[in-house]
């Protein structure tokens, strides 16, 4: 008899962004969570800075492995700060993390810079370059903003993502993009090179990866 190969199964990943202090969306998450392996969430918790604890409150019932970036909406301190109560939960920014053997990377904030004044934690396109550096191959990448001309069509058409995370992907080649901000293409997916980029928005998406 020829010996069994061990052969992962898919990865079953519970991908979200831009829940704006809905506390019903959380809520669902936390439902969904359960035919998950990992969850993963693209920013835009609070509105503002403001209600940051409305939907991470509810979050923190979520057991599975978890991670989060922040949006515009809120700075990486805050969410840091906020997350604290989810305890399978890491925020990423800049910066990656190891889940089950496979290499997770995290950028939040709008790139590039929004139009939106003041309040919104943006990046220009060099800062983003230099927050994607450490981008792992063939892992999975969480950002709030989406890439250029992918999942980013606003209502006019005009696309609004970056230009430093399409290079990253394209350099990177990561196996998941999930990304948010951009509310007119939420859960709409591309692929860019062999990556699988997903706009998630706030009802959730399950989507399994090799």
């Amino acid at each position: 008899m020829a010996p069994k190969k061990n052969v992962r199964d898919p990865m079953k990943y519970l991908c979200f962004s831009d829940l704006h202090r809905d506390t019903v969306a959380a809520a669902n998450l936390v439902s969904l969570a359960a035919d998950a392996d990992v969850v993963l969430g693209a920013g835009d918790f609070a509105n503002r800075h403001l209600g940051i604890n409305d939907t991470l409150e509810i979050l923190a019932a979520i057991d599975k492995p978890t991670v989060l970036v922040p949006g515009n909406g809120e700075t990486a301190e805050e969410l840091r700060s906020a997350a604290k109560i989810w305890k399978s939960a890491r925020v990423l920014h800049g910066e990656g993390c190891e889940i089950d053997g496979i290499d997770f990377w995290g950028v939040g904030g709008g790139i590039p810079v929004t139009p939106f004044g003041d309040w919104s934690y943006d990046f220009d396109e060099t800062q983003a370059k230099r927050l994607l550096n450490g981008c792992p191959t063939k892992g999975i990448l969480v950002v709030h903003s989406p890439p250029i001309d992918t999942v980013d069509h606003d209502t006019t058409g005009r696309v609004r993502g970056s230009h430093a995370i399409r290079m990253a992907i394209e350099t990177k080649m990561p196996k998941l993009v999930v990304c948010g901000h951009i509310h007119c293409d939420w859960e709409k997916q591309v692929v860019l090179c062999e990556s699988r980029i997903l706009n998630a928005g706030p009802r959730g998406v399950l989507i399994e990866v090799d």
